[in-house]
């Protein structure tokens, strides 16, 4: 039986147009309603997770930025793993000297050194996976990014790295070259603390080896004396899979690599066909015979 419902957002419970869709909502709250807890988990701060989710009225505790904070449905802090700062030093030397574009997530918010750069590969990133969708709407998509407010432009990081007052939670780093991200990534994984993982072939998110989806989610199921195994994850890329092993129901979305929908017991629609909404009432308001 399932008592807990753990989703990934990108790619996942937000649709192409990046909000939660109307079947996506009305299966939540179903599920909600019927003793279900849902819980949000996400590679993004705890302030970018909120603003779809309170659009769509939807109140439930958040794993954030990939399990380096925690909070309830009320968004009291119950958890905190950020790097060592040492380490994300390091890390950030490594990808500086790779020429690889970076930002840091922080329990002060989020920061990058280039807007331009950014914004610059997230057009070539965005065209180069969505050939056909008009050059002024991914302009918008990528300046609206930086523009909503949520990343702060900073003059270099070293300051971030030196203050004892901030906890760094990520690194998201982004390359349209796939050889220096997987460079990048077989340097870090040689660094002792330090997780790897990435939501899409063109990045890649550092954290504590401490700081995953599955063990945020563990954390919880334990402070609420929920079993893993009563637990369903559903998600679509590589950094959902710490919590997709170990939940009881690993459900993949339709848009998920073929690797990731190897290693789930169940399979569901794209996240632009309500995947989360089928699984839903296919594995939760369905019994199981």
């Amino acid at each position: 039986m399932i008592k807990l419902l753990a989703s990934d957002m990108d790619g996942t419970l937000l649709n192409g147009d990046h909000v939660i869709g109307p079947a996506n909502i009305k299966a939540i709250k179903e599920a909600q309603a019927h003793g279900v807890e849902v819980l949000i988990a996400t590679g993004r701060s705890y302030v970018e997770a909120l603003e779809p989710l309170k659009n769509a009225g939807i109140k439930c505790p958040i794993i954030a930025v990939n399990g380096a904070e925690l909070r309830d449905e009320n968004g009291k802090q119950l958890l905190v793993r950020g790097i060592d700062k040492d380490k994300a030093r390091h890390a950030a030397q490594q990808l500086e000297k790779l020429d690889i574009y970076f930002e840091v997530y922080t329990d002060t918010g989020t920061y990058t050194n280039n807007k331009e750069q950014g914004i610059k590969l997230l057009i070539d990133i965005f065209l180069t996976t969505n050939p056909d969708t008009p050059m002024p709407h991914v302009e918008a998509e990528a300046h609206n990014r930086y523009d909503d407010g949520h990343i702060e432009v900073v003059q270099g990081y070293e300051n971030i790295f030196q203050d004892s007052t901030h906890t760094v939670f990520k690194f998201l780093a982004f390359s349209s070259n796939p050889d220096s991200l997987e460079q990048a990534k077989e340097i870090l994984l040689k660094t002792e603390g330090l997780a790897i993982s990435s939501s899409g072939k063109e990045n890649l998110e550092i954290t504590s080896v401490h700081a995953q989806k599955g063990l945020a989610l563990e954390t919880y199921c334990e402070m609420k004396s929920i079993s893993m195994k009563n637990v369903m994850a559903i998600g679509d890329n590589y950094n959902d899979l710490s919590m997709m092993k170990m939940a009881g129901y690993s459900v993949a979305m339709g848009n998920a690599p073929q690797d990731i929908k190897d290693q789930c017991a169940h399979l569901t629609a794209t996240n632009r066909e309500d995947g989360v909404a089928k699984s839903i009432q296919q594995l939760i308001m369905v019994p199981s015979s």
